[in-house]
């Protein structure tokens, strides 16, 4: 079981690289593409997605492409995630109360955690890059 879909994972990527380029003119999705290595079909769905959403602006047409729709400060992972899966359901809710206390609260603290901007996402860049010095 997964709680995240790769849709959402791959959101994420794309949305995260996307917000390391420079907004001053429409990124192709080929580009895109060549970036994340996400097909091209698939990509498309998710960003379409994400145009719905109003987190990404598309301009159709010669020069056309996606940009961001504010900015990466402003884009939450979580907005991301609930845009191409909907909202994050752990489990169905049960007889026994208590249980269904906890996983309430599971269900927040993973909410919170994803209450995380684009830009505040570089920090997972920064720990991974980090690790591989420790690991040579």
């Amino acid at each position: 079981m997964s709680l995240i879909s790769s849709k959402g994972t791959y959101g994420i990527r794309a949305m995260y690289e996307l917000s390391k380029l420079p907004q001053d003119k429409p990124i192709p999705v080929s580009q895109i593409v060549g970036i994340t290595s996400i097909s091209q079909n698939y990509l498309e769905q998710i960003l379409g997605t994400l145009a719905k959403a109003k987190i990404l602006k598309v301009q159709r047409g010669i020069n056309g492409g996606y940009l961001l729709a504010k900015d990466a400060k402003e884009i939450m992972i979580k907005d991301i995630i609930f845009a191409l899966d909907g909202s994050l359901k752990i489990a169905n809710k049960d007889n026994c109360h208590m249980l269904n206390l906890f996983v309430d609260d599971l269900q927040k603290s993973i909410e919170a955690h994803l209450n995380i901007s684009l830009d505040d996402f570089e920090k997972y860049k920064e720990r991974f890059n980090s690790s591989l010095h420790f690991n040579i």
